[in-house]
């Protein structure tokens, strides 16, 4: 948790991103900032399909991207539709805490289990669909991944700001990442 910076106060906020939509959403988010009224988005937030997060956050302030881990590998056509159709220049992408996509392997044997239970699959079909598409969605580490994909965006798509970030579920609140 070393590597997270609260955000408790405006002057928590980096410099950086004070001002911008990045500073906004964790204003709207942890502080409590009332909304404001938006009729396009301004930034694009990728984060974890998981049910456990829920931002705090007004009406088209943002377009948001829901996968696994907040990977967004495969969503890349999405996020280039936000910056150039929606004119984003902004993206905060959101890991979380406690993520499913972390060590996917030891899940192999619940997630055939299931997909036979519940979704009527054939039990061989559910393990080659686990091999097949396990390794492109394993994060590793979940502020360690994060870090990576925000470089990999910042690589991707130069004049748009791209800032690390990460929800605790315990708290429910938005942490920035140190990057260094």
């Amino acid at each position: 948790m070393e590597r997270l910076l609260p955000i408790n106060s405006v002057e928590d906020i980096l410099p950086e991103y004070q001002g911008s939509p990045i500073g906004k959403l964790l204003e709207y988010h942890n502080l409590q900032r009332p909304h404001d009224v938006y009729d396009r988005a301004n930034l694009l937030i990728g984060m974890c399909m998981d049910n456990r997060k829920h931002l705090k956050i007004p009406d088209n302030f943002s377009y948001i991207i829901r996968s696994g881990g907040a990977n967004l590998r495969y969503s890349e056509f999405k996020v280039s539709y936000a910056v150039a159709v929606g004119q984003v220049n902004h993206i905060a992408l959101i890991g979380h805490n406690n993520c499913a996509m972390v060590n996917l392997t030891s899940k192999k044997e619940k997630f055939i289990q299931g997909l036979v239970k519940n979704g009527g699959w054939d039990s061989q079909w559910a393990e080659e669909h686990f091999n097949q598409f396990a390794p492109m969605f394993e994060i590793g580490n979940e502020i360690d991944f994060t870090l990576s994909e925000v470089k990999r965006l910042r690589q991707r798509y130069p004049k748009v700001v791209v800032a690390p970030l990460l929800y605790l579920v315990e708290d429910g609140k938005l942490y920035l990442i140190k990057e260094n």
